[in-house]
């Protein structure tokens, strides 16, 4: 079997995308360093999925977002184990003391989903660039964190803060590029039984590769003005600012 390296003419592509395309080829097989640096991701993913969220190490970030003292809940599913296999319990929260009720103009939840990682590393930044960017008339709720939860769990918590509209932070699920990609989603007038076909998603945030937060929050707070303008999220609600650009 040969063991020399045959380059591939797709090699000097790769600089322009973190895809997995023109790793060259040893005889009839990958290389080793790519066969490695797969194993490396793989492993990447399933760290992003199943190490816990530190939340004591991001409330001091929350806290000083200047929002209140940030809310920790939990969802119904008990252990990592049970919210990988049951989605819906992830979806519907253990219980809501604490929250304050009130008329706020925006919620803001930070879910786990499926890459703590991902909440880690972008959630306070992603949060601060939005906050920097509101309109200083709006009315914001403290910040509300939540364990092994899904993207639906905002409804509830919406719903029980009495927000018009909510956005969640929530970790994506992890690819073999990416480990740590923060997605947000918007839903006007929060209340459980709402569909995925009433939010709008803003994903793959994850400077410097992905979206960077300035972008990401721009696009946010202008789909929270237009869904407060139509009464409505989703499908009914279009982007139609520019594209936002990668990085930054």
């Amino acid at each position: 079997m040969s063991t020399e390296l045959t380059p591939d003419p797709w090699a000097p592509l790769r600089a322009t995308t973190q895809a997995r395309i023109g790793l060259g080829r040893a005889g009839m097989s990958l290389p080793t360093s790519a066969v490695l640096e797969l194993q490396e991701a793989l492993a990447a993913a399933r760290d992003a999925v199943h190490v816990p969220l530190d939340v004591p190490a991001l409330l001091p970030g929350l806290a000083g977002l200047g929002l209140g003292e940030p809310i920790v809940l939990a969802s119904q599913a008990p252990d990592r184990s049970v919210y990988l296999r049951r989605p819906d319990l992830g979806r519907a929260p253990a219980g809501l003391d604490g929250l304050p009720a009130g008329d706020w103009d925006l919620a803001l939840v930070i879910a786990d989903g499926l890459s703590s990682k991902a909440v880690s590393t972008h959630a306070v930044p992603t949060l601060e660039a939005l906050i920097a960017g509101f309109d200083p008339s709006w009315t914001v709720a403290p910040p509300v964190l939540v364990t092994q939860a899904r993207v639906a769990i905002g409804d509830w918590v919406g719903e029980a803060l009495g927000a018009k509209t909510v956005l969640v932070l929530v970790g994506e699920r992890p690819g073999l590029s990416v480990a740590d990609s923060l997605g947000i989603y918007l839903t006007h007038a929060p209340r459980p039984g709402r569909t995925d076909a009433e939010r709008n998603c803003i994903s793959n945030i994850h400077p410097p590769e992905g979206l960077g937060y300035a972008a990401a929050a721009a696009t946010a707070i202008a789909l929270v003005r237009g869904a407060r303008a139509l009464g409505a999220s989703g499908v009914a609600l279009k982007d139609t600012g520019p594209s936002a650009e990668l990085g930054g």
